[in-house]
């Protein structure tokens, strides 16, 4: 990738994903071209298989040395390096994708030494985008008007009681990891009586990358999930930086977590009451751990 700037490989990621946001649109999902991975909130669809086979002979033919991470390609073997890597959801929002629900996206990270440096994040059927690169700053473009930088938000934050937070449920619908979501959600939810936090809102779209770029544009406070992979946050985690907002781990203690972490907690731009919101959230998990920890 010598002689490509950031910003160059960030405009031709756009194009990118214009025409791949065109390949889903043009989908019409069935239950003959949708297939389990899991259990039945675990799923893929022939496009997604088709928008990231796509998406990896552009990358290829512009950037021929550059590694290649995608969701359907995937293998426990594989290893994130420090070398520069796209990295790719094709489809974000699968589940949404089939039922005809909007919020669904493509997701195209660029890392370098594990690193995100570049972001790319499209919602074709809202024809909304995301994008930053690493000390360019963020941006957003809706319905092709003007671009606006991020954050369209930066209030101080004045922690959980007047937040609105994304969660989302992940694939495990028991045991441990399943437990937790429910003792967070549940903390989060409560009124102070009943010993809760009685938190503004609580909002699950289904789209890691989508919400994360919300907390960006200062549009919802903080997103919460243990079980995303480095591919549904790596596009949107650099536009969050890039906007001012910080990427901590999930579990209490770790402020620099690595891209490949499973485990994260965005918090919006904000002039003042980041730390001291993570830290309040922190807390509501106590000793409790998710089983989820950094894939290789």
């Amino acid at each position: 990738m010598e002689g490509d700037n950031l910003q160059e490989i960030c405009a031709y990621l756009l194009e990118v994903a214009n025409e791949a946001g065109a390949i889903i649109l043009a989908a019409h999902p069935t239950s003959r071209t949708t297939l389990t991975k899991k259990n039945t909130t675990d799923i893929v669809t022939e496009t997604d298989k088709d928008v990231e086979s796509f998406i990896r002979q552009r990358v290829a033919k512009r950037y021929p040395a550059c590694a290649f991470v995608g969701e359907e390609t995937y293998t426990a073997e594989m290893a994130l390096t420090d070398a520069p890597t796209i990295i790719v959801d094709p489809i974000d929002g699968t589940s949404n994708f089939i039922h005809g629900f909007p919020e669904v996206c493509v997701s195209i990270g660029l890392i370098i030494e594990k690193c995100p440096v570049v972001g790319v994040v499209y919602n074709p059927f809202r024809e909304e985008r995301w994008y930053a690169t690493k000390s360019h700053g963020a941006f957003t473009v809706r319905h092709g008007g003007q671009v606006q930088k991020l954050p369209l938000v930066s209030t101080p934050l004045q922690g959980l009681r007047s937040a609105c937070i994304g969660i989302e449920w992940g694939s495990d619908r028991e045991g441990p990891n399943f437990e937790l979501n429910l003792k967070v959600f549940t903390t989060l939810a409560r009124t102070v009586a009943t010993g809760g936090n009685f938190v503004n809102s609580l909002r699950c779209t289904g789209s890691a990358a989508i919400t994360i770029c919300r907390v960006a544009a200062g549009q919802q406070d903080v997103f919460w999930e243990c079980g995303c992979w480095a591919w549904d946050v790596a596009a949107a985690w650099c536009v969050l930086t890039e906007a001012g907002g910080i990427m901590v781990d999930g579990h209490p203690g770790d402020w620099d977590p690595s891209i490949n972490n499973r485990r994260y907690l965005a918090v919006r731009p904000a002039s003042e009451g980041q730390r001291e919101l993570v830290e309040e959230f922190w807390s509501i998990l106590g000793n409790e751990r998710s089983t989820y920890g950094p894939s290789s």
